[in-house]
């Protein structure tokens, strides 16, 4: 494509055609503030925070393409003016205990509301005194109307990226809200639960339940299935406490399925075996991973003996990868059995 060369501030940059001046903006390092603006979805132009004044006229940079020789002023009496409205009836609706809130210091209305310059004491006498309950019946997800701004990025990712369609706007005036077909809860909709909405979610109106800030991260794949999806683990004392996509993966590009994001409980699991067992006298005992290997090939030296190789069989893994399933194939027809099946099958 042709590069382009605008005036962002004074400031000459030069943009591929077909970018918005929000893109632009952003790509060379100039902020500008925005809310209903994500990189994986296309424009919305929702909130209006990131107005701008292109060549004399406000308008919406995320939506705006840019144009040769344009002039975009990103500050300014009147763009001041038209931002801080915009974010000033939000945060006049929203619930400000920052402190207790999960998305505290990564919060995009947060840090809006910083640059813009808000003065809650201005504030105060608008807000709504009576809070919406917060829905924490969702096994995975905590959803907080209070702190919702309605800017769309949960509908348009469960429409664009996800294709399921679960959530919408609905109601309206001062009841609109984002709810399933009916109202009902997401666990009875055709959500499936995989947390794409709530990782985009710029406030804390989607949070997952039990996750704390990690005091590291670890890079690995997820083992649920043989797809090899990149995921980050979070990881504060030991123990995992929340997973995150990958973007850079070619496998998953930063999604993730209900399994791999949420089904981390069983890593820390006290019930988890960690050792082999074997039992003796009618108990189970553990044991070391020689004396466990030992008995399995000594059984099936007996049983290949006393009933014929056909006489075993193997149920192998959708959880492990692919060279390990091919390994144990030719494990089970090396002792001369064609008996191979997998759990995904079941």
């Amino acid at each position: 494509m042709a590069m382009l060369q605008l005036f962002v501030d004074g400031r000459e940059i030069a943009v591929q055609e077909g970018k918005t001046i929000l893109e632009a903006a952003l790509e060379n390092e100039i902020y500008i503030p925005h809310l209903c603006h994500h990189p994986d979805l296309k424009p919305a132009g929702i909130c209006r925070v990131c107005v701008v004044e292109a060549d004399g006229a406000l308008v919406p940079s995320c939506r705006a393409p840019v144009a040769g020789g344009m002039a975009v002023r990103t500050g300014g009496a009147m763009v001041d003016r038209v931002r801080r409205l915009a974010v000033e009836l939000l945060v006049v609706n929203n619930h400000d205990d920052c402190l207790s809130c999960g998305k505290n210091s990564d919060c995009k209305l947060q840090e809006v509301a910083r640059y813009v310059g808000v003065d809650p004491k201005r504030l105060k006498r608008f807000k709504a005194q009576e809070l919406k309950p917060v829905i924490d019946s969702h096994p995975f997800l905590i959803r907080d109307y209070n702190k919702c701004i309605m800017c769309g990025i949960c509908v348009r990712t469960c429409e664009e990226i996800t294709c399921i369609e679960a959530i919408d706007y609905s109601f309206r005036g001062y009841t609109s809200k984002i709810s399933t077909l009916g109202d009902n809860p997401l666990q009875e909709s055709k959500c499936t639960s995989c947390g794409e909405c709530m990782v985009r979610c710029p406030v804390g109106a989607l949070l997952s339940k039990g996750e704390v800030r990690p005091a590291y991260e670890v890079k690995t794949v997820c083992t649920y299935c043989g797809c090899g999806c990149g995921i980050y683990l979070s990881v504060r004392e030991g123990k995992i406490t929340g997973v995150r996509g990958d973007r850079k993966s070619p496998v998953n590009e930063g999604e993730l399925c209900v399994k791999g994001r949420f089904g981390y409980s069983f890593v820390n699991h006290p019930d988890r075996l960690t050792t082999p067992l074997i039992k003796r006298n009618g108990r189970f005992e553990e044991a070391s991973w020689e004396e466990a290997l030992d008995l399995i090939a000594a059984k099936f030296q007996e049983v290949q003996v006393k009933y014929g190789p056909e006489s075993l069989g193997g149920l192998s893994s959708a959880r492990v990868t692919n060279e390990d399933n091919y390994l144990f194939q030719k494990l089970l027809r090396s002792l001369g059995s064609n008996s191979v099946d997998c759990c995904a099958r079941l």
